[in-house]
């Protein structure tokens, strides 16, 4: 309450009819055209901060000092970018990494890490430990339903009983206090597909007591288990059933089984959102996925007891029919084994090859590679082409639909998410007006995580802000050079300190910790 206080009588004082007059600042930025995160037409306005928060938004007097003015006349003036779903944990523990500079140089001052069932436990330990280290931006954490279950009861293809039920719930309920925005799941991995929906259901009230949403890698996205429409209802159920609020992390329709759905699941979502259920979801604007080698290919029934179990699997002669023809499947499911490109492995041998590629080259069968390859190691990703762009941009037009970059290394979804879409879809493409990339990139994702005094250029709020020239952003990342950083962003502000300035960063360490 004094804090806010504080901010009103600051403000009161400075405001006289429009205009703000006599005032100390940090940074004062005059004359950008202000898109302030709400889904409104920019305006050009001037904008202060002092300590950390946006101390006044309006048209500036003579009269008073500022530390730094930047002169920012025909420029863009944002809230810092936030995005829901990133894998960047590592990153940010690490102390080469933890800048992030791969999202500051795209706006973005706030990621959300602990998605698709998995993520770091404690939740309160990791955000300490990031807060004291230091970080380049913003950072929260779903409490992964995948790693709760893995505490539990490990990689194994069971229910659990009552007692271990309810130990499940108490490490939801742990992480929740301890600031997790919700509970994330992976349904579509191990150990979370062995779960049924009652199970889920069960952790996501608790979550939901809590004032958490959740946020799902919904159980299948093409036609490996139940389908994508099955699946979208699942979800929903999930919803239904627990009162929780509902986020589809990465919507898609996966693979060529699936192609064209896209109007029958943007259906299904507006018809639960009309009966009152609160239902969002985010996207990355790429064509193509990424997941490891054995989330794409192998049957998730061969994963019951984790990788060395697999790995007995594989060498079982009784299992091989059964096998190959699981995978022989699955690599059609996602565009054929020349649109599966392998990454990331201990294998070098293998980077940056297509898998019917490696399959010529040892002369044998694809799912022959897939099985010598995962004798090697579980290490191994793919990136695979198995999205249209009717469906993408369908999706992206959505009121309901905000960005998300699922940002992991050697797809460029991580360096160039938030750039493409501005670029490509924004000013090249003309799919979706300004105001909504940026509101879908901000003030949309803030409202839905339950993310306070973010996402918004507002008197009060954080001074997470960006600056720049729409037509002067580039995004550079590429599927040949994946890890390549955007562009043309001038000027990053996390909490009031410049972490980008005139397009180079500055070494600041300015991100806090972001709790429910």
């Amino acid at each position: 309450m004094r804090k806010i206080l504080k901010t009103f009588m600051a403000v009161s004082a400075l405001v006289i009819s429009g205009e703000v007059i006599g005032q100390d600042l940090d940074i004062l930025i005059k004359g950008a055209k202000v898109y302030d995160g709400t889904n409104s037409p920019g305006k050009v306005k001037d904008v202060g901060v002092r300590d950390g928060q946006i101390v006044f938004v309006g048209k500036a007097k003579a009269g008073f000092a500022a530390s730094r003015e930047i002169e920012a006349e025909g420029m863009i003036l944002a809230p810092g970018f936030i995005d829901p779903h990133t894998h960047v944990e590592g990153d940010l523990s690490h102390p080469d990494r933890r800048s992030n500079l791969a999202y500051l140089m795209q706006g973005v001052t706030t990621v959300i890490g602990g998605n698709d069932g998995s993520g770091p436990f404690p939740i309160g330990e990791k955000l300490d430990e990031w807060e004291k280290n230091g970080i380049g931006t913003n950072a929260g954490l779903f409490v992964g339903h995948g790693t709760v279950r893995r505490l539990v009861l490990g990689n194994k293809d069971v229910a659990p009983d009552e007692n271990q039920l309810e130990e499940m719930k108490s490490l939801v309920a742990k992480g929740m206090e301890e600031g997790a925005l919700g509970l994330s799941t992976g349904l579509f991995y191990s150990p979370g597909s062995f779960a049924e929906k009652s199970e889920v259901v069960a952790l996501a009230k608790v979550a939901h007591q809590h004032g958490g949403i959740y946020d799902t890698h919904m159980r299948d996205e093409s036609s490996y288990s139940i389908g994508l429409l099955s699946s979208v209802e699942e979800t929903l159920e999930i919803g239904r059933e627990s009162g929780i609020p509902i986020h589809f992390s990465h919507l898609k329709a996966l693979g060529a089984d699936v192609w064209g759905m896209s109007d029958e699941v943007i259906r299904k979502i507006e018809e639960a959102q009309d009966a009152g259920m609160e239902v969002t979801a985010n996207q990355y604007p790429y064509e193509a996925s990424r997941t490891s080698l054995i989330a794409a290919v192998v049957p998730r029934w061969a994963e019951d007891g984790g990788y060395e179990a697999l790995l007995e699997r594989l060498q079982d002669p009784n299992l091989l029919d059964t096998l190959s023809e699981g995978m022989t499947e699955n690599i059609r499911r996602r565009g054929g084994p020349s649109s599966l490109i392998l990454s990331d492995s201990k294998m070098p041998e293998i980077d940056g090859k297509s898998l019917e590629k490696m399959a010529a080259e040892w002369q044998m069968e694809p799912w022959e590679a897939v099985f010598k390859i995962l004798k090697e190691s579980s290490a191994v990703r793919v990136v695979s082409f198995n999205m249209q762009e009717e469906d993408i941009v369908n999706f992206m037009r959505q009121p309901w639909m905000m960005t998300g970059s699922d940002g992991v290394v050697a797809h460029p979804r991580k360096y160039g998410s938030f750039t493409k879409k501005l670029v490509e879809y924004t000013l090249e493409k003309n799919v979706i007006p300004l105001e909504f990339a940026i509101h879908s990139s901000s003030g949309l994702t803030a409202e839905t995580l339950g993310i306070k005094d973010r996402g918004f250029v507002k008197e009060g709020y954080y001074a997470d802000l960006i600056l720049f020239r729409l037509d002067e952003l580039e995004n550079n990342a590429d599927y040949d050079n994946p890890s390549a950083l955007s562009g043309g962003m001038q000027y990053v502000m996390v909490n009031g300190k410049l972490a980008i300035d005139e397009g180079e960063y500055t070494g600041e360490l300015a991100g806090k910790a972001i709790k429910k």
